[in-house]
């Protein structure tokens, strides 16, 4: 399962979330989202541990702990929710947004 890691600076690195992890266990995987306009992380990440029980430990060390200058959100990621990206769009072009002449 992945950690969740909201709530993060903008000038944070793959790196540092790797290093920052490590400290309480052995880190699989992380995953940085980019804004593709900006080109900039999200404020968000994925980290996955080797271990479940690694995981509740850096959720207890971490979440809520002051971070460049931020406060971490740290907590066991959800799966992605389909019904939510299903309302998304609706078959009407996007947005809700009905043309009724043309």
């Amino acid at each position: 399962m992945s950690i969740y890691v909201g709530n993060l600076s903008y000038d944070v690195t793959r790196e540092d979330l790797e290093r920052v992890f490590n400290e309480y266990g052995d880190v699989s995987r992380v995953s940085l989202p980019i804004d593709r306009e900006t080109g900039r992380p999200r404020g968000f990440a994925f980290v996955d541990m080797a271990a479940e029980t690694q995981e509740d430990t850096v959720i207890e060390a971490l979440d809520g702990a002051e971070w460049m200058g931020r406060e971490m959100r740290v907590n066991k990621a959800r799966p992605r929710d389909n019904d939510r990206d299903n309302s998304r769009s609706s078959g009407n072009g996007g947005g809700q947004y009905r043309r009724t002449s043309f």
